[in-house]
């Protein structure tokens, strides 16, 4: 078999170098040296990391097209998205300054570019039953604005602020998942949220912690994946809690004439500055009916 595995496409080889190393590609795939602990404890993360960068730049893209089908961001967090979002891209301003490999961290790119977008849509399809508000184009646009200067913060700020910064996005990762699991919780229900999202984001950050461990040993990358695995987990188990309800219902179940706390809710921003004036309808008099159910007329005979 080595005679084999010495002498594959020099495609494979340099594909194999890049990915595991030299000496690693030589001890298991030249030699076979399946008995090498440290080369295969390597391997297996570089691969999981790879697994998870691959599925990182789709992960969000379900959630994105339930929005955009659906022409509603109901159910969906603005401020959950944006703190998340930055958490993304702190970390990936971080891990690209401090030249770990992108394995590690390539993932978060992708998510913050993913969630970028997302709250967007949430900004344009505002939760709101009514209809979106008139000032939407203008949020979008500032929204924009201010995610393209944090940006430019993060690629010219100092390495020993982006540190004081990474360990921020420990309670900002906190704060960015409190809000949405609020939110589930007061509507019983999860809405727009994507389930394989979810679920992505609970491998993905069991499968982190293994690889930061393996490759990098940066405790507060570690804390912070310990962290969203936490939270994601609380999310996945409102996933199954709610599975199949819809915060719609809440309005179904109302007795009528009576205005329930989620649609006072909803309708709270409409109501705003307005007047409601009630007419009373004039009440008409109930007509004497002289005449028999039959219609016959009945007089009294005089003799």
């Amino acid at each position: 078999m080595t005679s084999i595995t010495r002498n594959l496409p020099w495609f494979i080889v340099d594909l194999g170098t890049a990915v595991i190393g030299e000496k690693c590609y030589s001890s298991l795939v030249e030699n076979l040296n399946v008995g090498d602990a440290e080369c295969l404890k390597y391997s297996l993360s570089k691969g999981l990391g790879l697994g998870i960068v691959v599925g990182g730049s789709i992960m969000k893209v379900p959630q994105l097209l339930l929005i955009l089908s659906a022409q509603s961001a109901r159910g969906l967090s603005f401020s959950a998205h944006a703190l998340e979002t930055l958490s993304y891209a702190i970390t990936t301003a971080y891990s690209y300054r401090n030249k770990f490999p992108f394995s590690t961290y390539g993932e978060n790119l992708f998510l913050m570019i993913q969630n970028t977008l997302i709250t967007l849509l949430i900004i344009y399809f505002p939760s709101t039953t009514l209809r979106k508000t008139q000032d939407s184009t203008g949020k979008l646009i500032l929204t924009s604005l201010a995610a393209a200067a944090f940006g430019a913060a993060l690629y010219l700020m100092p390495t020993e602020t982006l540190a004081f910064l990474q360990l921020g996005t420990l309670p900002l990762s906190l704060f960015s998942k409190v809000p949405q699991i609020a939110q589930n919780a007061r509507a019983k229900s999860t809405g727009r949220l994507s389930a394989f999202a979810v679920i992505s984001q609970i491998v993905g950050c069991l499968a982190r912690l293994f690889t930061t461990a393996t490759e990098v040993g940066d405790p507060i990358v570690s804390a912070g994946f310990a962290l969203a695995l936490l939270l994601n987990s609380v999310l996945g188990m409102q996933m199954w809690m709610y599975w199949g309800k819809d915060g719609k219902d809440t309005y179904s179940t109302t007795a009528i004439g009576v205005v329930s706390e989620k649609e006072k809710e909803d309708w709270a921003p409409e109501r705003r500055g307005r007047v409601d004036v009630v007419v009373t309808p004039n009440s008409s008099p109930v007509p004497r009916h002289t005449a028999s159910p039959s219609g016959r007329k009945w007089s009294r005979k005089i003799d």
